[in-house]
């Protein structure tokens, strides 16, 4: 962990999501970054921490990898590198669909549009919604990916 950490000083802009490792020394590191993650940044992280350990004394596995883009954020900090895109927020009792348009430390807020009943008569108007989420109310979130 010493090692990953020391490697994820040297480029600030990016973050460890996961790290885990098994009885049988397979390692496994999952980054995001502020600018996203290039295999480059793949290679300079898993470098780092396999030039600094010896086979010879202990073999292991590593594998370094970003966190997918259908992957589920997990971190306040991948949200705002994530501002202006579309989500979809699954909380305890609702699930938002909205372009994610603030980012704090606190929570995001989401925007969108939607079709509702006018107030008077028939026929629909277009409303534009606004709904705030606490981080401790996520139970998911995740980029809608468009092709």
């Amino acid at each position: 962990m010493t090692l990953l950490n020391g490697a994820l000083e040297e480029d600030k802009s990016l973050f460890l999501i996961e790290f885990s490792m098994s009885l049988d020394n397979s390692i496994k590191v999952i980054i995001d970054g502020d600018d996203g993650v290039t295999v480059q940044d793949c290679m300079k992280i898993s470098r780092a921490i396999e030039h600094n350990l010896d086979r010879e004394e202990e073999d292991f596995s590593l594998e370094v990898a970003s966190a997918g883009a259908a992957a589920p954020m997990s971190l306040p900090r991948q949200y705002k590198k994530n501002l202006g895109r579309k989500l979809k927020v699954r909380t305890e009792n609702d699930t938002f669909e909205g372009n994610l348009t603030d980012a704090s430390e606190n929570g995001i807020v989401l925007e969108w549009k939607a079709r509702e009943p006018k107030p008077i008569g028939k026929g629909k108007v277009t409303v534009q919604k606004k709904q705030e989420i606490d981080f401790s109310e996520i139970k998911e979130a995740k980029v809608i990916l468009k092709f």
